[in-house]
């Protein structure tokens, strides 16, 4: 029968995906030590520095979102840019790395996993909204990060159209973009 660590862990990773991190658990009286041996158990499997999976919940796109979300820890991310547009389903974007934006002042101390890409800026309240438990940015600023990093006239473009017509923005914030971004 699981312990109160285990549960405590389990209802931590329950909204995250099957995902915790160390900061986490450390916040809820739970010792970094005691996530080393659940893992040694076979309870947990450590996905990245600091973050681990619940075994028992399966390893999913989701869950990939949600450990680049968490990875920065104790700093939490935000997925952005053309990770965000596959998110919406909007643009024919298969980005080849996770896109997220940290704080500016966020300094990473440790390497960069290879399938995430980093980008830095100070997200306001209204820059952010959460899609499938996942902190993301809105369609609007999603839109406005891929021009302002080259992701192509043509994403840029379609998503716009598509957001438009799945009634993710109105017909107005589709024309403002439109004249800032194409």
């Amino acid at each position: 029968m699981p312990g109160r660590a285990y549960n405590e862990i389990f209802e931590l990773a329950a909204d995250q995906h099957g995902l915790v991190t160390t900061v986490q658990a450390r916040e809820h009286g739970i010792q970094p030590q005691t996530l080393v041996m659940m893992a040694q158990r076979g309870a947990l499997v450590q996905v990245s520095r600091g973050v681990y999976r619940i075994s028992q919940f399966p390893h999913t796109n989701l869950s990939v979102y949600m450990e680049a979300i968490l990875w920065p820890t104790p700093a939490l991310a935000t997925l952005s840019h053309e990770s965000a547009l596959e998110m919406f389903g909007i643009s024919d974007v298969n980005p080849s790395k996770v896109h997220v934006t940290v704080p500016l002042k966020y300094r990473v101390r440790r390497a960069l996993p290879k399938h995430l890409e980093l980008h830095r800026a100070d997200l306001k309240e209204t820059d952010l909204t959460v899609r499938e438990g996942l902190r993301i940015t809105t369609v609007e600023r999603t839109i406005r990060d891929c021009h302002a990093t080259d992701s192509g006239p043509a994403v840029v473009a379609q998503a716009i159209l598509d957001a438009e017509q799945q009634g993710l923005i109105t017909p107005t914030s589709a024309n403002n973009l439109r004249k800032l971004c194409i």
